[in-house]
């Protein structure tokens, strides 16, 4: 004899938290807002808003005479650089990045102290970036830094989402155990790699921002601990839906 039964509940399409989700349709938005500008204007955006190290030069500031703006236009840069992406294939390359290892955190920390460390990471990364560079005229754009440190974040996480760990209570991995190690050390060669033959994952050849990447990655790696500590001991896979 037939029963009927209640259909099971349907599973979301992504099982990643809507802040991540919502991250990514953000950059997309920005990234197609500046492509279409008309004329010069996608350029002087980056110029804007992009990380120019030589902004930061005083030497050449005074040589050109140049003005380097209120504290507010020189701080802007520092988070707004993450907003903008060279081409549709960096965006892509990002977003993937962002959707495999943000859920991760976004599901230990909450939408809001998720988004804050993101942008923590980020300026880390900028200064990073800044430090290697001093007074290049070369900008830096792309949240590759911030991305980076949410992968750090996210593997020192990964021994509470196994099936019988309780992600509220399972401490964070050492930043100094073996794994931690390893992969920090393969993952500082590859950005070295990449810097100097200037091949990024998505095939594209140019200057890869690798101190922005490293930077956001060392700021995931040490500064997960402390954000953990003020994460709601409340969250947990609600924020799934």
């Amino acid at each position: 004899m037939a029963f009927l039964q209640s259909a099971p509940p349907r599973q979301p399409f992504f099982r990643a938290p809507p802040v991540v989700l919502w991250l990514i349709g953000g950059l997309a938005v920005l990234h197609l807002a500046r492509v279409t500008q008309p004329g010069d204007q996608p350029d002087n955006i980056v110029y804007e808003f992009g990380l120019y190290p030589l902004r930061y030069s005083r030497a050449f500031l005074e040589s050109h005479m140049a003005n380097p703006g209120t504290i507010w236009e020189r701080a802007v840069p520092f988070i707004s650089y993450m907003g903008l992406h060279g081409s549709w294939t960096h965006l892509i390359v990002n977003c993937l990045f962002l959707l495999a290892f943000g859920p991760i955190v976004a599901r230990r920390f909450g939408s809001a102290l998720f988004l804050v460390f993101f942008i923590v990471c980020g300026a880390v990364g900028a200064v990073a970036y800044l430090a290697f560079n001093w007074a290049s005229p070369v900008p830096v754009v792309g949240a590759s830094g911030a991305i980076f440190g949410l992968m750090a974040a996210a593997l020192r996480m990964l021994p509470s989402q196994s099936p019988w760990a309780v992600s509220e209570e399972t401490p964070l991995a050492s930043p100094f155990s073996r794994q931690m190690l390893v992969f920090t050390a393969v993952l500082v060669a590859f950005n070295v790699v990449t810097g100097v033959t200037g091949v990024s994952i998505g095939g594209e050849s140019g200057l890869v921002a690798w101190q922005a990447h490293l930077g956001g990655f060392a700021a995931g790696l040490l500064l997960s601990g402390p954000f953990d500590s003020l994460r709601p001991r409340a969250v947990g896979a609600p924020v799934d839906r």
